[in-house]
């Protein structure tokens, strides 16, 4: 056929090129395969394809730098890169160099094919080339869930766009918005970052947007706010969902005409700022609840990323496991551990409700506390190394019989205060799941225990607790 596609596939292993270009031959396709980027790169002089598969990492010639040769030979010939290593780099770099799209292996044969019609259909506006570079942050996953992620913050490497984030905590949204700034055009600007929820009420305003000197009692001199030490960068504003609703109304103006107003100034300033916003909450349901301006929530949603739960991304464990341990052993200055398989397995059966941050925390635990080099089942904390079974129908009352034996015994006593230590020892026992279940974020906590945020920390405090 005059008119078939014509796909040529790099790749060194002999196996993809076969599936790959029998499947392209019976969706009526011409398909040509190469084992190396240099025989590609010669049978260039007799004309080029219309598609071009690469893998990216093959000896001598990779398709990073194959794709730039291509490229320079002809900027309008869509690539895709194909990798088993599936992590933000090749992702990135993949984009950035001007990739048409990435394709992380194992791939569905079906999905090839019509990434394939695709590209041959956007030849015509197909982008030139841009040549990979920068600082790549650390984010490890080879899950399709996380793919996704990293396919967005390879499309998005070329923009200032608005991004929302949303995920549970612990997931890795700040990463995230790292990663985005690092790989966009304000990349050696600043990237500066404020957590909402973190901030009390009173002193948002001044975080944001600075004050004056004598703006208030203890504004001694004056302040610069986030804004304007985001000038020219990236400002992340971690759990916007949090932001009071009067300080939704100054962000929007300040999103709308780039101007605001230091707390006790009568003279606006004006700042260039990428804004990337994330959130653990739906800001869906705030927005139809009235707790979250629907204007600067369309301001805001113009891109969405979803960070998915640790849950979501099982067979990323054993590789976060790694990571998190050889970087606490450096942290400590000692031999870094290893996970046995059974411990491994336990791992990745784990809901991890505080995600990626609780398996952190519990590597670094395990770095301290197991004895060997090898961690075994043994080793792990009490909570997670239990075999999980259905609780019976009888287990709230059973752990209430036995806090109503305590106290007829200490009531005996008649004295008083006998049964006063019972508040803070339930109190503590209960803090104590809702902190683990929450991966150590009060906030969550607070929740869990139906307590304000306040109110947990006070509770802390009086217990003299060591969270």
């Amino acid at each position: 056929m005059d008119d078939a596609i014509n796909v040529w596939i790099i790749d060194d292993d002999r196996s993809i090129r076969w599936v790959l270009k029998k499947a392209l031959e019976r969706d009526g396709m011409q398909a040509v395969d190469f084992e190396s980027g240099e025989a590609a790169l010669a049978a260039m002089g007799d004309g080029a394809p219309d598609v071009l598969i690469t893998d990216i990492r093959m000896p001598r010639l990779d398709g990073l730098t194959l794709m730039k040769r291509v490229n320079a030979f002809d900027a309008e010939l869509p690539v895709i890169v194909m990798t088993a290593h599936s992590d933000l780099d090749a992702a990135v770099s993949a984009y950035e160099g001007g990739a048409f799209e990435y394709l992380p292996k194992p791939f569905d044969v079906e999905e090839a094919i019509d990434l394939v019609r695709r590209a041959a259909a956007a030849v015509r506006s197909s982008a030139p080339a841009a040549d990979p570079g920068g600082e790549m942050p650390e984010i490890i996953g080879e899950a399709p869930a996380m793919q996704e992620v990293f396919r967005a913050i390879g499309r998005l490497s070329r923009s200032n766009i608005t991004v929302l984030i949303n995920g549970e905590s612990g997931t890795g949204k700040e990463l995230v918005a790292g990663s985005l700034h690092r790989h966009s055009p304000r990349a050696e600007k600043p990237f500066i970052a404020l957590n909402m929820a973190a901030i009390p009420r009173d002193l948002m305003e001044s975080e944001l947007f600075g004050h004056e000197k004598g703006a208030f009692t203890g504004a001694h001199q004056v302040r610069r706010g986030r804004f304007e030490q985001a000038n020219g960068g990236t400002l992340f504003l971690d759990e916007i969902g949090d932001m009071p609703a009067e300080l939704q109304t100054r962000l929007l103006r300040v999103l709308a005409d780039g101007e605001f107003y230091r707390v006790g100034a009568h003279t606006p300033m004006r700042v260039d700022v990428r804004i990337i916003a994330a959130t653990h909450q739906n800001l869906d349901h705030l927005v139809a609840e009235g707790r979250f301006r629907e204007d600067l929530f369309h301001r805001l949603n113009v891109i969405r990323i979803h960070c998915p739960a640790l849950r979501e991304r099982q067979a990323d464990i054993p590789s976060l496991a790694d990571h998190f341990l050889r970087r606490a052993a450096r942290e400590l200055n000692v031999e870094p551990k290893q996970l046995a398989p059974a411990v491994e397995q336990r791992m990745q059966a784990l809901p991890w409700p505080g995600n990626v941050r609780e398996l952190e925390n519990t590597c670094r635990w395990l770095t301290v506390m197991a004895s060997g080099r090898t961690v075994q089942m043994e080793d792990l904390p009490p909570e997670l190394a239990g075999v999980d079974e259905p609780v019976p129908a009888s287990g709230a009352a059973d752990w209430e019989s036995a806090l109503a034996r305590w106290a007829d015994q200490q009531a005996e006593s008649q004295s008083d205060g006998a049964l006063a230590a019972a508040h803070g020892r339930v109190d503590r026992v209960l803090i104590e799941a809702a902190l683990r279940r929450t991966g150590g974020r009060r906030q969550d906590a607070a929740r869990l225990l139906g307590w304000g945020r306040n109110t947990l920390t006070r509770k802390i405090r009086d217990l003299q607790m060591r969270v």
